[in-house]
């Protein structure tokens, strides 16, 4: 990995907190750290992915989350909708970026472009 962390700001820390801890939950990514209103997720107690308040207008992201299987990145997608997340493009296979790239998007509760992608075969 070349990034060491990526940190967002968000518009509710509590409304993001439940949309990223319901979501990433099938992925492993667990809720790790919180100092105040700003709120760390990771693996391996290794925080990677922060976000706090900010009044600031955002420029929105895209961010995507490695998945262990295709069946992760389906239930991914699966929890990130119930958790309030829209739909920005089902579980599937995206040719485009290359044959394997099995791929799943939602946006978060400011609008960032959230995807699941798995690079495995099936």
């Amino acid at each position: 990995m070349i990034i060491d962390h990526i940190g967002l700001g968000v518009s509710d820390s509590e409304k993001s907190k439940a949309f990223y801890i319901k979501c990433l939950e099938p992925l492993g990514i667990k809720l790790i750290r919180e100092e105040g209103n700003t709120v760390g997720f990771g693996k391996n107690n290794t925080t990677l992915f922060w976000f706090g308040p900010s009044n600031e207008p955002a420029m929105r992201v895209h961010i995507a989350f490695a998945a262990e299987s295709r069946a992760q990145v389906d239930e991914f997608y699966k929890a990130a909708i119930a958790a309030g997340g829209k739909d920005n493009g089902p579980p599937g296979i995206r040719e485009v970026y290359h044959p394997n790239y099995y791929g799943a998007f939602v946006f978060d509760p400011d609008g960032n472009n959230i995807e699941a992608v798995c690079h495995k075969p099936e």
